[in-house]
């Protein structure tokens, strides 16, 4: 403990030494020693919008690799992006190999079918800009279904990706009947594409999700449903639809803190998502009288907890000596990439 709080001290001092030329940049997942320190939280459409009001010229991003490249991304020229442990990956992310995407479009676009590839914000630079490059757009699970909307008025079918979670759950939202939807086998480089299903696909997936949300399971319903009988359960909608539909709701990381803000004195609250953000919401209700419980308390996010105070104050410390490595993103790769996102900020601000 003192150790932490030493490196508090010295994050604060740095903090004040820089003045406003340093923003903090946080997601809701990161651990209470970080965001302690943070000067804007936020989910993933929050933290994108937010961009666009930072004037700071140093930007360390507490959250994973994506997110950070997308900072990058929106940053103005002269800004430096920061991540205080670049192998802070995402497991989702990395289920989608940018060259192997760029294959398959191309492999049924030949075959005659006109799809609008649709990214979860939770993929690499490249394969944004793969999807811009295709006429897609990127979208959050805050937004997921304005977007879907979006991309059934380019073309005929969607190719969500990567999380076919996040995407059944939308589709289920829009209607869209399960014989409609079809998940890809992108092994052998495309040679296992299934045209006949594609074809008769309205909703298209690639076969990726979050192994923190997808480790949710109905058995975990069944036993939170018996021992706390009155209290309302709410999952993030990267939970499998089978885990959605047994809830009383289902949305993005700021619909939870949400409910949990607007939930009254005696409320019973079981939320399941990364346990970082629901025991943060338990110790902050808790003295208004509202209980939050874990829909299952060992859901931990590995790559946002990379992120450690030591880091960041390590950061913070060769910014200051001129020592910092910032994030560098493809400069052949920033047009579509860039495309792809504010195709999505465009829409949603309308």
């Amino acid at each position: 403990m003192k150790t932490l709080s030493l490196y508090a001290d010295k994050i604060e001092a740095l903090k004040q030494k820089f003045g406003p030329s340093l923003v903090i940049m946080g997601h809701h997942y990161q651990q209470d020693e970080i965001m302690r320190h943070v000067d804007l939280a936020g989910d993933s459409l929050q933290l994108a919008q937010m961009m666009d009001g930072i004037d700071a010229e140093h930007i360390v991003f507490c959250g994973v690799h994506f997110m950070a490249e997308s900072a990058k991304l929106l940053a103005k020229p002269e800004q430096k992006v920061y991540l205080p442990d670049m192998g802070a990956s995402c497991l989702m992310a990395e289920m989608v190999p940018a060259q192997a995407l760029d294959v398959v479009i191309e492999k049924i676009s030949a075959h005659g079918k006109k799809i609008v590839p649709l990214a979860y914000v939770n993929t690499s630079l490249a394969v944004k800009a793969i999807v811009g490059k295709h006429g897609g757009a990127v979208c959050t699970s805050s937004n997921a279904k304005k977007m879907l909307e979006w991309a059934y008025g380019q073309g005929e079918s969607v190719l969500f990706l990567p999380d076919r979670n996040l995407g059944n759950n939308v589709g289920n939202m829009l209607g869209i009947a399960q014989d409609k939807r079809h998940t890809l086998d992108v092994r052998n480089n495309g040679g296992n594409l299934d045209y006949d299903a594609i074809d008769r696909a309205e909703l298209i997936f690639w076969d990726g999700c979050c192994p923190i949300h997808e480790f949710f399971k109905e058995e975990h319903i069944a036993f939170m449903r018996q021992k706390y009988p009155q209290a309302k359960i709410y999952v993030h909608p990267e939970c499998p639809q089978e885990i959605v539909e047994k809830c009383d709701g289902a949305g993005s990381t700021s619909y939870l803190i949400d409910v949990a803000e607007k939930a009254r004195k005696g409320d019973v609250l079981i939320i399941g998502t990364e346990a970082n953000l629901v025991n943060r919401l338990a110790r902050v209700h808790e003295k208004r009288g509202v209980t939050v419980i874990p829909l299952f308390a060992e859901a931990f996010c590995p790559d946002m907890a990379k992120i450690t105070e030591g880091l960041l104050y390590k950061t913070l410390e060769d910014i200051a000596a001129n020592k910092a490595c910032p994030v560098e993103i493809d400069g052949s790769m920033v047009e579509d990439a860039k495309e792809s996102l504010v195709r999505m900020l465009n829409h949603c601000a309308k």
